[in-house]
Formats: C-alpha cells, structure tokens, sequence
C-alpha cells in the first residue's frame, strides 16, 4: 500500500510503501537510522541488520543525502519521538542517487543559502515556514468565504498606480505606459460596489530599494474591500481575521511550531479585540520614551512602530495618520479634516506593520480634489472617479502582507523565508 508520511497514523502495524528522499542518516553498528521526508512531513527510518537482507542494509548505510527512494516497511508508534510514529524499513528501492548535495548539515552562510534556495526548501525549518505560510492562506479563504465576501482577482499590469509610480516597476504595454500593480485595491474598489464584500490574494509590486529584515520587492497581498462599511467596520473585520488565522495556525501547525521553537503562548493571547490608539498619542508616548526625533505629520519608522509595539502583547491599531502621509484615496475625518478614518496595525515582537487600511472617499467632488492636489492623471482614473458617480456608497478596505505575518507567527527573522522564492533589491536568482 502506498502512503505518505502524513498518513501513517492511520496504518499503524501494517507494511506500507513510500515515495521519500533521504534528508540524513547515522548509523550504529547493526542498525542505521534514515531521516526521511516526503513533503508531508519527516519520519524516521529504522534498518535492522538482521532483519533484512544483507543487501537492503548495505544499501541503507550507502545512501547519500536527497537521493530519492521507494522505501517499504512497517509502521510503528514511537513515543520517543515528536511525530509519534516511526518506519520498520523492510526495502529499499533507490529511484535517482543524489551525489554532492551542497547544503549539508553543517552551518551555511545566509547568500550561499539564497543561492540554493531551490534545496534549501527541503530543510526543516523551511518546510515548517511554508506549511504555516499554506496554513494562513487556507484560514483566509475559509474566513472570508465564511463571511460572506467573493474572491475577485484584479490586474496585475495597471495603466495607473493607487499610490503614485513613484515605487513601480513601469514597462510598455505595446504603444502604452503600464506597471506592475502595488495594490489591487482600486479595482478591489469597483469589485465591492457590484459584489457588496470582496477580496483579494494576489501578489504585488515595489520598486522600493530597501533592504530591511521586513521588505520584499514581490510580495502577497490579502485585500478586502467592503460596501457599505465605515471605518469603524472594517477594524472589527481585520481583528477578527488577523486572530483567526493566528488561532487555526496554532491549531493546525503544532509540529511545524514547535520545530521553529515559537513561543506560543504569545500567540495564544491574540484574540480580538485588539487595542487602538490614535497617531496623535503614539506621537505624545515616542516623545515620552525618548523618540525626540519625531514631530507631527511624520510618518513612523521601524524603531517607532517596535517601541509603540513592545507596549501591547497583541497586534495594535494606529489610528488617524495626518492627512498629508497618507494616500489621496482616504476619508478625512469629518470632526478634524487634518487626520483620516486609517489605521495601520502594528504587530508585536518588533514585525512591524502587516495592515494597512481605511474608509476611501465617497464623495465624487472630494475625491476629484483629491486626485489634482496629487498631479494625477484625470484620464487614467476617469473609471475610479466615475465609482462615486453612479450609486457612491460609503465603504472601507484594507491590504493584508503576507510574508509579513508569515514571519511574525511563525516567528522566523527575515521576510526572506517567507516566500518560496523571494525577491530582494539584489536578488533575482533562483
């Protein structure tokens, strides 16, 4: 019978075949222990000398790391080990040999394994990144689908930018300007008027030189977007999310966790509702804690969002950024029109933002200010516009890193292990 790794709790005692490859191996004398795995999950291998042929040991003691194989035997529970189960080898079929497999368990250098990112996927702690990466996308349709909202998909080559071409990748579209979209979020826009509640999953773009722990150049975004919601709404909605997904990974990726060495009772206090404060009193506690640096009407960096973060043992709102940082897109606040209905959500640990969101302007007459107070093109957005001309309602968004909050549950230090094949300011291999 034909299993993976990830079905062997439902064949203890029986002999079994499984397509593996070999991630190492030792051996001691009259037994060799194989570390196997076959994407889901690992499991030792365990050859007795004398309860296989002479060959089926030799073999077992020959293998080289990552050569691929057919491996027969019985399932056994394992209480000594963190899986629970461990493999009886019986056979050994060798499908293609592995010779000189350049990641080896010794300690590597970050470029030489970002050369090697192809391999390096296969090791331990990477595959753990990617099933709770998996895990998170697979909450965000069950979420939303549950919720009531539709996935649409927007373009990825836009005509125009929803926060200027300033950080775009521009290429021709045949005799015409086009970029790489950085948000699909106006087209989110249009989405919600004819669907009521959608949202997106796609990846994005920034032509961004930064080299920080927290940036990518194509990362994934989960964008909803929500007719007839206010900004207060859309706090509700992104506190549920960003709790659920916290939950279910903690729920459904025990052993990948654990194998990370995450912490989780800090993910385990991550149930809405999350706290709020207003930009106005992030500015008064940075200068308590001695951000002197900071003034009114700038925007916050690394250093700030940590400080602010390290307050709350929970993800934390941002609210009301002055109008002139943020997007020409946003509602100004009908009490105070210096400030907009936004919030930033700021996770803890020293992650950094992974929400960005806000009510989006509703009045037609506003929103055409807007955009000539930015030097932006009325032909471009002449569909945007016409949003607000035919049945404006008031309604709220908001855009969701991925990688981000990848790194932040799962706890790993740079958003380069986040993504399966990230590309950074001076990387565009493998």
């Amino acid at each position: 019978m034909k299993i993976t790794i990830a079905e062997v709790s439902k064949h203890v005692e029986e002999e079994v075949t499984m397509g593996v490859w070999l991630a190492n191996k030792r051996s001691s004398g009259k037994i060799a222990f194989l570390q196997l795995r076959d994407g889901t999950g690992f499991i030792q291998g365990v050859v007795v000398k004398n309860d296989v042929e002479e060959n089926v040991f030799q073999k077992a003691k020959s293998l080289s790391q990552e050569t691929s194989l057919f491996i027969t035997g019985v399932v056994q529970q394992d209480n000594r080990s963190k899986f629970g189960y461990e493999l009886l080898v019986k056979n050994i079929e060798v499908i293609a040999e592995a010779k000189d497999y350049p990641i080896t368990p010794k300690e590597h250098g970050t470029e030489f394994l970002m050369d090697h990112r192809h391999l390096w996927l296969r090791s331990r702690k990477q595959h753990a990144v990617m099933k709770i990466r998996n895990e998170i996308i697979r909450a965000t349709y069950e979420f939303f689908n549950e919720k009531g909202f539709v996935k649409v998909d927007p373009p990825i080559l836009t005509g125009s930018a929803p926060e200027g071409t300033s950080e775009l990748f521009h290429t021709k579209y045949f005799d015409e300007d086009a970029y790489l979209s950085q948000s699909g979020q106006l087209y989110m826009e249009a989405a919600a008027m004819a669907l009521g509640k959608v949202f997106s999953f796609g990846p994005t773009f920034r032509a961004e030189k930064s080299k920080t722990r927290r940036h990518l150049i194509e990362f994934w975004m989960i964008e909803p977007e929500m007719a007839f919601y206010s900004f207060k709404d859309s706090l509700e909605i992104q506190e549920q999310y960003v709790a659920y997904i916290v939950q279910s990974v903690l729920q459904n990726c025990p052993v990948e966790l654990e194998r990370l060495g995450r912490d989780i009772s800090k993910l385990e206090k991550i149930k809405a509702p999350f706290p709020r404060i207003t930009y106005d009193e992030a500015i008064q506690f940075l200068h308590k804690n001695g951000f002197d640096d900071i003034e009114w009407g700038d925007d916050f960096g690394a250093p700030h969002e940590t400080a602010i973060a390290e307050s709350h043992d929970k993800p934390i709102f941002i609210t009301h950024y002055p109008t002139k940082i943020k997007p020409f897109y946003m509602e100004p606040d009908p009490n105070r029109p210096e400030v907009v209905l936004c919030a930033d959500l700021i996770a803890p640990e020293g992650y950094g933002e992974i929400i960005g969101g806000s009510e989006r302007i509703h009045d037609y007459e506003l929103l055409k200010s807007r955009l000539e107070d930015h030097h932006l093109s009325m032909d471009a957005y002449k569909w945007y516009l016409e949003l607000r001309k035919y049945g404006s309602v008031p309604h709220s968004g908001f855009g969701l890193g991925l990688e981000r909050t990848v790194a932040w549950i799962s706890g790993v230090e740079h958003v380069r292990e986040t993504i399966p094949f990230p590309r950074l300011l001076n990387r565009l291999y493998p």
